[in-house]
């Protein structure tokens, strides 16, 4: 409608140009002239004649602005063509005239009026994009600007013999004025010849800009000091200068230096610059120099800011894990070498690969259908983590498949956007060899195992004979009592050792033992529930198993699963206070089923938090004593046994008011 309206209006005035008589001349250039005593050519009446002018410059801005300049310049150009045949021939043989100059003045006023339209809703709209980005606070801040300004001269003041460094910047009429200023001496005080030395430092840097290149003035050319003067400039564009007073003579291996330091300024002027303006979207670019000139101020800015991010790619080429970006289409974004090495490709092979391809190439036992794997992180947020073992080679990789988040750029945190993180960006995989660490482990386990069962024997003796000695009738009271002790404690050394090798098998990845079978966790909850109630009825705590709909089964060892909720529960109850109630509940959580033990006991410490997983690692309360009797090593068993299942645990406590611990196993 818009467009209709402006054609109507360039119609308008055309018909009022040739009311006028303007455009007289022009007519008769496309029509025959008529010879003395003929009769005059026959033109349309007046009314009609400004209509068909408008409806022209109309139907020639609809045409425009439905199909765009470049498409109706035929359709245009044929009927103009085709319209002054007509009117010479019309104005020959027929003797009328068709007014086809006003028309086709009609047409190219309405032609010009919507196509002027079109440039400015478009040049208003890349206004509007190039100011939202240029503005957004994740790249502009307030503070940054002068920050980072400071912090450049900082840098320079460790590695260069500086007295003063000085960042200029033109202002509006052209002027050099500073913007950020270090010295290396605070208490320096000003010599009375300041300012004229201080005129000629600007015409020092003026020269720099002017001539694009590192001017140079040395000792008492100015003051005793010696002046760099360099153009500070990014993507061939000078934003400012730099000056550099320097103690010593400047040293030409230091320009490769300089000229980086010098880009970074540029970008951290044009990052403030961009903060500070903002286009007017009022005039088009192509009629305003203000706003072009703006315009190029915030590409510059967005070039630079493309530059910086541009070195994430560059320090992961430097990192020994492979790391590898997929856009959300599959298609391979970056690879740094090391992805392409563990991938065993060439360089050639990585330019053809998308996310299917790539991940074909890590194909194991636990890991043979990439796909899934790729659903999963989609429909959950969470990443998708395997170790893969690769015995033809000897090898054993680990794999992580995540999803990259707009949240997790900004505050860092590692939430997916199921639950409630920011916008997929794209796939991040990493991919590290464990192959040392791994047989480090191995080696490890191995000794802790033997030296575990060499221990075995003598507190089996230790235990048999205090057991003996305990059966002797005509032994005293106080004797007794050290020979129950001695008991009691072989005992607990025997159950730490038995708990201890459990881990360390786990850890070593003996999986010959553990037999995976569909498991459905919330029968097996009820289960361990009846077989410690006889424990809970001993401090009269009741043990409630807290229904919930249907939940699918999962892979999992049916042995080392019970254990897992057996010392969860058992501790529940043994850190709970008399007559309270500890829940257990099984839900399903997006690609997860998930079992939490809650109960109303003491609770754990914030700084025992992130410990209580660590092997031997007891929790001390305040006013208490560790436990004695424990060992130190059930929370490990659990982790460990939930990590081999390819899961996660958590918890969430408080002192006083009680914990929940929390584990959860991928579905079927």
């Amino acid at each position: 409608m818009v467009s209709l309206l402006l054609a109507f209006i360039a119609g308008a005035a055309t018909c009022a140009i040739w009311r006028a008589g303007l455009i007289d001349s022009l007519h008769s250039a496309f029509v025959v002239t008529v010879g003395r005593g003929e009769a005059p050519l026959q033109g349309p009446q007046t009314w009609l004649g400004l209509m068909l002018i408008v409806a022209v410059s109309m139907s020639a801005g609809f045409i425009v602005m439905r199909l765009g300049a470049r498409r109706s310049f035929w359709l245009l150009g044929s009927g103009f063509l085709a319209t002054a045949v007509a009117s010479l021939l019309a104005s020959w043989y027929l003797k009328i005239d068709i007014i086809f100059a006003p028309l086709a003045m009609g047409a190219v006023s309405g032609v010009l009026a919507v196509q002027l339209y079109r440039l400015w809703l478009i040049d208003s709209l890349l206004t509007d994009r190039v100011n939202e980005t240029s503005s957004r606070t994740d790249l502009v801040e307030a503070a940054v600007g002068p920050a980072r300004l400071a912090n450049s001269l900082k840098l320079l003041h460790t590695i260069l013999p500086l007295e003063e460094a000085v960042v200029f910047q033109p202002n509006e009429i052209g002027e050099l004025v500073p913007v950020a200023r270090a010295r290396g001496n605070s208490n320096a005080t000003m010599e009375p010849y300041r300012n004229k030395v201080w005129r000629q430092l600007v015409e020092l840097c003026d020269r720099a800009v002017q001539s694009n290149e590192i001017v140079i003035a040395n000792a008492e050319a100015i003051d005793p000091l010696e002046n760099v003067a360099m153009p500070v400039t990014h993507e061939g564009r000078t934003v400012g200068a730099l000056l550099l007073r320097l103690h010593e003579s400047f040293d030409q291996a230091d320009r490769k230096l300089l000229s980086a330091v010098g880009g970074q300024i540029a970008r951290n002027l044009q990052r403030e610059e961009a903060r500070q303006k903002k286009l007017d979207g009022n005039l088009p670019a192509f009629v305003s120099a203000r706003t072009s000139s703006y315009r190029l101020h915030a590409f510059d800015y967005l070039s630079g800011v493309m530059t910086e991010q541009r070195f994430g790619a560059q320090v992961l080429a430097e990192t020994s894990d492979a790391y590898a970006l997929a856009y959300l289409d599959g298609t391979i974004g970056y690879l740094n070498f090391a992805m392409i090495h563990s991938a065993q490709i060439t360089k050639d092979e990585a330019r053809n690969l998308d996310l299917f391809g790539l991940l074909e190439q890590f194909k194991s036992g636990v890991f043979d259908e990439p796909s899934i794997a790729v659903r999963r992180v989609l429909q959950s947020g969470q990443p998708y983590e395997r170790e893969l073992s690769f015995p033809e080679r000897n090898q054993t990789l680990e794999l992580r498949i995540s999803l990259a988040t707009e949240n997790q750029g900004r505050n860092g945190n590692g939430h997916g956007f199921a639950n409630g993180g920011g916008k997929p960006l794209c796939f991040a995989i990493r991919v590290r060899d464990v192959t040392k660490l791994k047989e480090f482990e191995k080696m490890k386990s191995d000794m802790v195992s033997l030296m575990s069962h060499e221990l075995r024997t003598p507190l089996t003796s230790i235990n048999g004979f205090a057991e003996l000695l305990a059966l002797d009738d005509q032994m005293p009271a106080e004797s007794r009592e050290f020979v129950q002790i001695i008991s009691n404690e072989s005992q607990r050394m025997s159950r730490m050792i038995d708990t201890f090798l459990s881990v360390t098998q786990l850890e070593r990845g003996d999986k010959q033992e553990v037999v995976h079978i569909p498991l459905r966790l919330d029968d097996l909850a009820r289960e361990v529930i009846a077989t410690m109630q006889p424990v809970a009825k001993k401090k009269r705590i009741r043990l409630v198993d807290q229904p919930n709909s249907t939940i699918p089964p999962v892979a999992a060892d049916k042995s080392l699963i019970t254990q897992v909720l057996m010392r969860l529960l058992d501790n529940a109850i043994k850190y709970s206070a008399d007559r309270t109630t500890v829940t257990v509940s099984t839900v399903l959580e997006a690609e997860t089923v998930c079992v939490t033990i809650e109960d109303r006991g003491y609770g754990v410490p914030a700084d025992s938090i992130d410990r209580i997983w660590e092997k031997f690692y007891r929790v001390a309360r305040d006013g208490q004593e560790k436990d004695e009797e424990s060992t130190g090593l059930g929370l490990a068993f659990v982790k460990e046994v939930v990590d081999q299942h390819g899961g996660s645990v958590s918890v969430e406590s408080e002192v006083g008011r009680g914990s929940k611990f929390s584990f959860a196993l991928p579905r079927l």
